[in-house]
């Protein structure tokens, strides 16, 4: 069809899903149903560990428990469409409804971005500072830092969402996706998007580029902090107090810039693969990834798998 001829707004989106791969929906689909009630098991008790347990009333299981809602949060946001479009090869799925995934799916996402650099900030001062930590790391302090990375995720998503919504799509509403993904939806636009990709430039390194700056630069000093301690066992322990958040910052940045960074394919061919290698990437950042970060945390910390004992035991 002409798009040329086809102005009339577009309605509703055509999810295809993993359409190429129907043998393998099944499969998937019981997969992704699994993890993702480890996700709400695993981030369930998490939350409710740091809330109950007073001995985890403290700054790192306060963004701890921030970082469990939110993948919570996340992952409700997609993962019901990505198991009724393993059931519905072409699930329908309204204009508003779209735009209330999308603006979810980022705002978590972007949340998630700052939330990390705040951690890594408690980290620094817990182990480069420790004296002045109970001041710089007062209540006034890390409950304001926890609501500055909600509002900056927030914001992010209301200009990114509400740009990508008002972009005009003339008749073509099929997205090659099995989520209302912003990149798969800004190739069904047929009108200039350059203010879409300067806008998501500007964010990514906001939201991208200054957070892993801000981690590096405070990793950097975390560990030149750790190798002056003389003692083996409190260079071991001063590290094992930050290895479960540096682990969740490598998969979770390590899987967005993958995403977002790579270059894209101008061959047709290798526009199919890369396709699939954005689903399948959505899938591990959107799924696998909130499922490790509890995982990660409660086998690395002593202080929540004690937690965890405690509120069986009750």
């Amino acid at each position: 069809m002409d798009r040329s001829n086809q102005t009339s707004p577009v309605v509703g989106f055509i999810l295809l899903g993993l359409s190429a791969h129907t043998r393998l929906e099944k499969t998937f689909f019981v997969l992704i149903l699994l993890m993702y009630l480890v996700i709400l098991l695993g981030n369930g008790v998490l939350i409710l560990v740091t809330i109950l347990d007073s001995r985890l009333h403290t700054p790192m299981y306060f963004f701890l428990g921030n970082l469990s809602f939110l993948d919570i949060c996340y992952t409700t946001s997609s993962v019901p469409l990505i198991l009724d479009s393993f059931l519905t090869p072409r699930k329908t799925i309204p204009f508003s409804a779209c735009a209330m995934q999308m603006f979810l799916s980022f705002a978590m996402g972007a949340t998630e971005c700052v939330l990390l650099g705040m951690m890594a900030f408690d980290r620094y001062v817990a182990i480069c500072n420790p004296l002045r930590y109970p001041v710089v790391m007062s209540k006034a302090a890390y409950v304001p830092m926890a609501a500055g990375s909600w509002a900056a995720g927030i914001t992010n998503s209301v200009v990114q969402t509400s740009q990508a919504m008002r972009v005009p799509f003339c008749g073509d509403n099929v997205i090659n996706h099995f989520t209302c993904e912003i990149l798969a939806i800004l190739k069904l636009a047929c009108a200039d998007i350059s203010i879409n990709v300067i806008s998501m430039a500007v964010a990514n390194v906001i939201f991208l580029g200054i957070p892993v700056l801000f981690i590096f630069v405070s990793y950097m000093f975390i560990i030149a902090t750790i190798l002056r301690i003389p003692s083996t066992e409190g260079r071991k322990k001063a590290f094992s107090t930050c290895s479960a958040h540096l682990t969740v910052v490598v998969v979770f940045y390590g899987t967005i810039l993958f995403m977002y960074g790579k270059p894209k394919s101008r061959d047709p061919l290798g526009a199919d693969k890369q396709d699939l290698s954005d689903k399948l990437t959505s899938l591990f950042y959107g799924v696998v990834t909130p499922m490790l970060n509890p995982i990660i945390y409660s086998l690395r910390n002593k202080d929540v798998k004690a937690a965890m004992k405690n509120l069986v035991r009750q």
